[in-house]
């Protein structure tokens, strides 16, 4: 696996660097301290898997940036802001310009760890404070946001919290009980884990403990 790090700050550069070691003992991790050199990243090396990209870097206006490093890289390649600004206006016009998750720089490295195997996996992640249709910018307009899970496996969640068992689900949900084990099998990889206990624990830290469809 190959990541792009594009962040001004070479401490921040180096310890995520040492998180990414815990996702992939293989991945390579290329370095970028301005827009100038992502882009330039990005145009030389054409196998990058995900960016973690910082908005708030030197090279020019980040709109512009993002918006070129979406055209220069291939449409497979994941792009995440990780950053400590947290405007949700900027949140989501990344998004809209081609992001596919933001990462607060506050998370702790399990979050950002299970928010990237999402990302790969070819999910969005959102804080949860950012998730679904209650997160509002500061004129009132609702944002656009991505979801960790559909709004069914959202709903298998909520029961596995409760501990039923998958035939207890699959009754409350009137599914059949294969269903609702597609399911379970789907959160675990959604979340990194492998099994239901530590898929609980596991959306609790991500804030999607108690989320319903």
């Amino acid at each position: 696996m190959k990541v792009l790090v594009a962040d001004d700050h070479e401490l921040f550069r180096d310890g995520l660097r040492h998180v990414l070691r815990q996702l992939d003992l293989t991945v390579t991790v290329l370095s970028a301290s301005d827009f100038v050199e992502a882009i330039a990243a990005a145009e030389r090396e054409v196998d990058i898997d995900v960016v973690l990209l910082d908005l708030l870097m030197p090279g020019g206006p980040w709109e512009a940036g993002l918006e070129r490093l979406r055209q220069v890289l291939p449409e497979r390649t994941r792009i995440v802001v990780v950053s400590a600004a947290d405007d949700r206006r900027h949140v989501s016009q990344a998004m809209a310009l081609g992001a596919a998750g933001f990462i607060p720089k506050t998370a702790s490295s399990r979050v950002m760890l299970s928010a990237i195997h999402l990302v790969l996996s070819g999910g969005t992640y959102l804080p949860a404070a950012m998730l679904s249709g209650e997160a509002q910018d500061d004129s009132g307009q609702v944002m656009p946001g991505g979801h960790l899970l559909t709004p069914r496996q959202q709903e298998v969640l909520t029961l596995l919290r409760s501990g039923k068992s998958n035939k207890e689900m699959a009754r409350d949900l009137n599914l059949a009980e294969g269903t609702v084990k597609l399911h379970v099998t789907a959160i675990l990889k959604a979340l990194n884990v492998t099994n239901r206990t530590r898929a609980v624990v596991a959306a609790a830290e991500l804030g999607l403990a108690g989320q319903s469809a």
